[in-house]
């Protein structure tokens, strides 16, 4: 599991979460207010926060090219992801590695009590399984 956990607030702009994805080379960033998590963003929600916004702004059924928002002025909360795959610290990497191939996700949050505690990501359960003996045929 990956430690410490960087996170993100729902008011943080977009362009800061990105600035914190590059900084720490990760794919997912949570989103935690008052120490609860309440969503997740992804490189894949930030690199198309813009656009979104931007086509969400205008009237039902009309879209006229606009100018692109500034990522600066984008909230995290109106990209991120909230409904959420979490794992306990004491699931299994097994029952993580079947809910990332069937939800097709990159990590998972691992809270306790209601707290982030961690994100397990697709690295660490694919290091989990190599660091397994090999098996006899």
């Amino acid at each position: 599991m990956k430690l410490p956990v960087h996170t993100v607030k729902p008011h943080d702009s977009v362009a800061q979460a990105r600035s914190l994805l590059a900084q720490h080379q990760i794919n997912q960033l949570p989103v935690v207010q008052d120490e609860k998590l309440v969503g997740i963003i992804t490189d894949r929600d930030l690199r198309s926060a813009p656009e979104a916004s931007a086509i969400s702004s205008q009237p039902v059924g009309t879209y006229a090219p606009a100018v692109l928002p500034n990522p600066a002025e984008i909230y995290v909360e109106d990209v991120m992801t909230v409904s959420l795959v979490t794992l306990s610290p004491e699931d299994t990497v097994e029952r993580a590695a079947q809910l990332m191939v069937n939800d097709r996700i990159g990590s998972i949050p691992i809270v306790e009590e209601n707290r982030l505690v961690a994100m397990l990501t697709r690295t660490d359960v694919l290091r989990a399984f190599l660091s397994l003996p090999p098996t006899i045929d």
